[in-house]
């Protein structure tokens, strides 16, 4: 650990460097990281080593060492590295650039699945991680909501994003999932006892696979929706 709390990589991450001697290294940092989102896109996180990261870069495991002292760590600077263009908006109206901030973080889970099977730990303390929620509440800073409610805000925002990640993840490419799911209930409901579900069966909810896109942005507006009567009820 250094002076602030947190590994030298963490702080290598924000543009620290620490003390060298002898020639300049060939490796970095961010060529570390790189190889190991790779890697993890390529392969999964269970294919995911240190030595397979060196093996990558054509070095030794324990050269990695001198940048990243454990695995865990170097988890965490490849969550943050997904998270790159996460924050990149092009509104300062709070509605539509929360919705190109929720849009980015759904997009980096998809681009890399692996990293909703990371643990999450505690709160974020890397960049681009810190520079998403940084944004949320820049655009969010005019409203009257308090400062707990603009955080939970982006908490909820994030957390349904990696939700709806971890949700495709876990189903997979299931092709007629749910038409299969809705005759199956047909089969096996008592109509006596669920007829407000049996009568849910035959209408296209349950018919037809809608494309995830169309889910998340209903849930997305939902929330937003219930955002703006929140900001309208303070501000009379």
């Amino acid at each position: 650990m250094t002076d602030t709390g947190l590994p030298a990589s963490i702080e290598a991450a924000w543009g620290a460097q620490r003390p060298t001697r002898g020639p300049k290294r060939a490796l970095s940092l961010d060529r570390i990281v790189a190889a190991a989102v790779a890697v993890a896109d390529a392969d999964g996180l269970d294919a995911l080593s240190m030595s397979r990261v060196a093996g990558e870069l054509g070095t030794s495991a324990m050269s990695l060492y001198r940048y990243v002292s454990a695995k865990d760590e170097l988890l965490t600077l490849m969550t943050d590295a997904i998270f790159i263009d996460a924050a990149a908006v092009t509104s300062s109206d709070w509605r539509p650039a929360l919705t190109e901030l929720a849009w980015g973080c759904l997009r980096a889970y998809r681009a890399h699945p692996w990293a909703v099977r990371i643990p999450i730990s505690g709160p974020p303390v890397t960049p681009h991680q810190l520079r998403w929620l940084e944004t949320g509440l820049a655009v969010l800073s005019p409203t009257p909501l308090t400062a707990a409610e603009k955080m939970s805000t982006l908490l909820l925002i994030s957390g349904m994003a990696r939700n709806d990640a971890t949700l495709a993840n876990d189903l997979g490419a299931q092709d007629n999932l749910m038409p299969t799911y809705a005759q199956t209930l047909g089969r096996i409901l008592p109509p006596q006892d669920f007829p407000h579900l049996l009568a849910i069966l035959t209408t296209p909810v349950m018919t037809q696979d809608d494309h995830p896109d169309v889910e998340f942005a209903w849930a997305l507006a939902r929330i937003l929706d219930g955002l703006a009567a929140l900001i309208t009820t303070k501000s009379e």
